[in-house]
């Protein structure tokens, strides 16, 4: 339980880094939108290329793992959409649905790797990058499709289309999962280059966050905030620990799958709100909140998870 608070503190506190940052006279207050534009251009996408082009996935099975993980991010998504009707006559603008949607699916998969390491070592390790390699891509899709949706602005078939091919989260984790099929490399010093990039992004991203959060709304969370950390922390690692356990996966490899469907939303999903007419400050405010009580969510369900493991 200690490694676990060891990996999730340093989150939290550069979050509140940003808090501060953003409140204090120490740097032009103007930056933060170009840092925004920056990360979600570059940062982020060299992140996802990086950890997936140079992802170690021998000896793996990856079929009932994708189906498992793939599976219940579709599953949660799916039934999200459903309850479309329920939010709207409860007027629940399409901006917070979006961010609601966002902090539900969305996992961070680096806080993930780090934690696995510290408990399973590398082979907590490869199995995370594993999940990572098989549900980037179907996120990234759900919830650009329904930014794009819900955005207000044109939901044409060229326009949506469009969107999901030049995303650059998306178009960074193919590229990533492409080069690492092809068993072959970049020239080293432009990887060298997109790894200095990948290594500022997870910081960097953290900080952001806490600037774009308004304490109140942390302090004293609305009920979309509240639902979202319930879905995320709670419902999410339900879907998924189940359907991997009913096809067979048990061992460190279920609870490693467990730690992925448990850690609180990504960081980066701030961004793509910010740059794609979601609600950026629900969306700072859940995932402050989420890494708050997955102090306590992680443990639980790691534990539980140890006797269906065993099983």
């Amino acid at each position: 339980m200690t490694v676990i608070f060891e990996s999730i503190v340093p989150v939290f506190l550069l979050v509140l880094l940003g808090v501060w940052l953003r409140r204090s006279k120490l740097v032009d207050q103007g930056m933060w939108v170009g840092l925004e534009q920056f990360g979600y251009y570059f940062l982020f996408p060299a992140l996802l290329f990086s950890t997936l082009a140079k992802a170690d996935f021998t000896g793996m099975k990856a079929d009932a793992t994708a189906i498992a993980t793939i599976g219940s991010v579709t599953v949660m998504s799916a039934a999200l959409l459903l309850s479309w009707p329920f939010f709207r006559v409860r007027d629940v603008s399409g901006a917070t649905f979006t961010s609601i949607f966002q902090t539900a699916t969305r996992w961070n998969g680096f806080m993930a790797l780090a934690i696995a390491q510290k408990l399973y070592g590398p082979v907590g390790l490869s199995l995370t990058a594993l999940v990572m390699t098989l549900i980037i891509i179907p996120i990234n899709f759900y919830n650009v499709a329904v930014l794009v949706w819900f955005s207000g602005r044109s939901r044409g078939l060229g326009f949506f289309v469009f969107k999901i091919v030049t995303n650059p989260l998306i178009v960074a984790s193919a590229a990533g999962i492409l080069l690492n099929l092809a068993g072959t490399s970049l020239f080293p010093p432009a990887m060298t280059a997109i790894d200095m990039l990948a290594t500022a992004s997870l910081s960097l991203g953290l900080v952001m966050v806490g600037a774009g959060l308004k304490i109140a709304d942390a302090l004293r969370p609305s009920t979309p905030a509240l639902l979202a950390v319930m879905l995320k922390l709670i419902v999410m690692p339900i879907f998924m620990v189940g359907a991997s356990a009913l096809l067979g996966i048990r061992g460190d490899a279920l609870l490693v799958i467990a730690l992925g469907a448990a850690v609180p939303t990504a960081m980066n999903g701030y961004v793509l709100a910010k740059q794609m007419g979601g609600d950026a400050e629900l969306y700072a405010a859940v995932a402050t909140l989420q890494t708050a009580a997955s102090f306590f969510t992680i443990p639980l369900v790691i534990f539980v998870t140890g006797y269906v493991a065993a099983g």
